[in-house]
């Protein structure tokens, strides 16, 4: 019997007459967990798991499915602009997330590796959703960032609808994403999707990483994901 995501989300709605975004945060940095690799090949990998997620949005029908997709890609994944890019989409649409970022305790990775996404952004967003909670509409936020559910309270504090989070290194980016993709973009809602999703990584992790002595891999019970939420969402209402 496999896990799947925990849900504490009880409550199913769909989703609000008014226009939906995507808003992409991607920069891979070129860092794999545990290993030190030269200037050469972190570029290649980073350039060429950038390319490979934009290639899976439009291929799965992301750019079909919202009104607006916004990509925030390496240079430009910092505070300012995750803030800006937030606050310019809320005002017309309902705004979902991917963070295809590197992350550490409540923080994500951002440009090079040298910058962190951290309490400089969460904290004007916040001062800002205190004073007008309606400068901000925030719909799911799907990361596939380590420690992913350390952030979660934040998003929910910035309202949003529903997050999923890894509980520690998440050594399943791939394929968790692109099965999460295929059930969101149609018609899943939220849970279900991050939920399958795990269900089918944790399989293909099974087969790096087997159990031993009857307990489960490290790295697997590191990329556990959790759901976390007010309320559960679909991006649409399935014929």
């Amino acid at each position: 019997m496999f896990a799947t995501a925990e849900r504490n989300s009880t409550r199913q709605t769909f989703a609000a007459p008014k226009g939906r975004a995507l808003l992409v945060i991607l920069e891979n940095v070129g860092h794999i967990s545990g290993l030190t690799l030269p200037g050469w090949a972190m570029n290649v990998i980073d350039y060429v798991t950038e390319e490979y997620a934009k290639v899976l949005l439009r291929l799965l029908g992301a750019h079909r499915r919202y009104d607006r997709v916004v990509i925030l890609e390496d240079a430009d994944v910092t505070n300012e602009k995750m803030a800006a890019a937030l606050f310019d989409l809320s005002r017309g649409h309902r705004v979902d997330q991917l963070l295809l970022v590197h992350g550490q305790k409540e923080c994500l990775v951002g440009f090079r590796g040298e910058a962190y996404i951290d309490g400089d952004l969460f904290n004007v967003l916040r001062e800002a959703y205190n004073q007008d909670p309606s400068v901000l509409d925030l719909g799911v936020v799907y990361g596939v960032n380590c420690y992913g559910a350390t952030l979660a309270p934040t998003w929910l504090a910035l309202g949003a609808d529903a997050v999923n989070g890894a509980v520690g290194v998440n050594w399943l980016p791939e394929p968790s994403l692109s099965l999460f993709l295929v059930r969101w973009l149609n018609g899943a809602t939220y849970s279900e999707s991050v939920a399958t999703s795990f269900r089918w990584a944790r399989r293909v992790g099974k087969l790096v990483w087997p159990d031993r002595a009857g307990s489960e891999d490290a790295h697997l019970q590191g990329s556990r994901q959790i759901v976390y939420g007010r309320r559960d969402v679909r991006l649409f209402a399935p014929h």
